[in-house]
């Protein structure tokens, strides 16, 4: 299995920055995908970006422009860069693996435990 610890999260004002950090150890994959997602409460897990193992990424479309996905292969890591924040990003925010099939992320087998990001 795949242990994925996320970091970073922490209070920040309206227009600041976080960059949010994913550890990932235990099984690896060659072909992988990497995400990150967020839920807010009263609110349904929402899909921020993507990247895998080929450096391609997507981004759900609200994030393009703030929000930047980034790996570090020799570290393990996967980053969330988060500029510009706003109150409405105010969630729980959560890395996720899964292997890479057909040039697309579709299934998330692991997940991190999360970490707070507030938006005051």
């Amino acid at each position: 299995d795949v242990q994925l610890v996320e970091s970073g999260g922490g209070t920040v004002q309206s227009g600041g920055s976080l960059r949010l950090s994913c550890v990932a150890s235990g099984s690896t994959y060659t072909d992988y995908c990497m995400g990150w997602f967020r839920q807010a409460p009263g609110k349904e897990r929402e899909g921020i970006a993507t990247i895998d193992s080929d450096g391609d990424t997507a981004y759900a479309e609200s994030m393009k422009g703030r929000f930047t996905i980034s790996v570090d292969n020799a570290k393990n890591t996967l980053a969330l860069q988060m500029n510009s924040l706003k109150a409405e990003d105010t969630a729980m925010y959560y890395c996720a693996a899964g292997p890479l099939g057909d040039g697309y992320c579709s299934r998330w087998q692991y997940w991190g435990q999360g970490t707070q990001v507030t938006v005051s």
